[in-house]
């Protein structure tokens, strides 16, 4: 159908345009006027307090609420022009509690939409050993059963099923909420690394802050079913719009900033010979906040960063990670 999102193209744009949701017998709007633009390829986080409607604005993109008015674009096609069943099979969905078919094998499971899609059988047992070599299981899962699986490789199924038939969007509503912090890392890990690989445009929902400063390459906070601030996490960091956004980010918002870089992106000091000997070494592919925990745990005031085969790229200062996390450099060292 014309307009309908394409399984198999490249990811799209999407733009809430005023969009609203009401609910009959509410003084109040559960999304209220909600404008923002999310480039294509780029996971935008939905994040704020429990009802501020960022799950209603997920569901909104794919209609499974509709919208009262305003309107939501996916590639510039407004989503209430289009049929409702093409609509959603052309976005990948993950959510929460998986929702895998219990008596359906992992390769079933995953075949669903391509299944309804029509492909050829080999074209979609091509497609599932591909994804499940992609999202780091055997090929001789395929033909076991949810059931058989952890909580965390079944998260990873859902995600191999949300992007069986290459669509260019994905709705990711809290997807790691329900497995162990240790799974909930590796898997965030992991999405991402999928997302540089396969570039699709995700709206990603979650209450954790911390989940979505690393997630997210724009973050749109909600209040009361409104936007309150949109931008990158480097922005809402650095720059809360008010009070109530400063609070909910947390007052160790300079530590968070941290996150967001790696020794490898940052202008190190050179190192003279011998002046690196004594100091901790650490790779240059660890974030900033990793670094500083490092400095502080081993009580030293800088480390020797290697590169990736081993070599010495230069030395890392508690004063220049204190300066990317807009802290004062004396507090830091207080710290440490």
């Amino acid at each position: 159908m014309q307009g309908v999102p394409d399984p198999g193209a490249a990811a799209a744009a999407i733009e809430f345009r005023a969009a609203t949701k009401r609910y009959p017998g509410r003084s109040a709007a559960a999304v209220s006027e909600l404008s923002l633009s999310v480039p294509a390829g780029e996971i935008c986080v939905l994040i704020g307090p429990s009802g501020s409607g960022k799950t209603t604005a997920m569901k909104m993109v794919n209609r499974l609420i509709d919208i009262t008015e305003g309107d939501i674009t996916v590639g510039g096609q407004s989503v209430r022009s289009l049929d409702l069943t093409e609509l959603r099979r052309g976005i990948g969905y993950v959510f929460q509690q998986i929702g895998l078919f219990p008596h359906m094998s992992v390769e079933d499971n995953i075949g669903t939409v391509p299944r309804l899609l029509g492909w050829p059988k080999q074209r979609i047992r091509d497609r599932v050993g591909e994804l499940l070599e992609l999202v780091g299981l055997e090929q001789s899962d395929a033909k076991r059963y949810p059931g058989q699986f952890s909580g965390g490789q079944r998260q990873r199924i859902g995600v191999a099923r949300a992007m069986a038939a290459d669509q260019p969007l994905m709705l990711m509503d809290e997807p790691f909420g329900a497995v162990d912090p240790i799974a909930r890392d590796r898997l965030q890990n992991d999405f991402l690394r999928l997302h540089a690989e396969v570039r699709k445009t995700v709206i990603f929902v979650t209450h954790d802050i911390d989940e979505a400063i690393k997630m997210g390459h724009r973050i749109a906070i909600l209040r009361d079913g409104e936007l309150v601030q949109y931008g990158t996490p480097d922005e809402i960091l650095a720059s809360p719009a008010n009070e109530f956004i400063a609070d909910f980010v947390g007052a160790d918002r300079g530590l968070k900033r941290l996150l967001l870089r790696k020794l490898a992106e940052i202008e190190l000091t050179p190192a003279t010979n011998g002046e690196a000997d004594d100091l901790p070494t650490i790779d240059e592919d660890t974030c900033l906040r990793d670094a500083l925990s490092m400095m502080v745990t081993q009580r030293v005031s800088a480390l020797t960063v290697l590169g990736t085969a081993g070599e010495r790229r230069g030395t890392v200062s508690m004063e220049t990670l204190a300066h990317f996390a807009d802290l004062d450099p004396a507090d830091a060292e207080v710290e440490a």
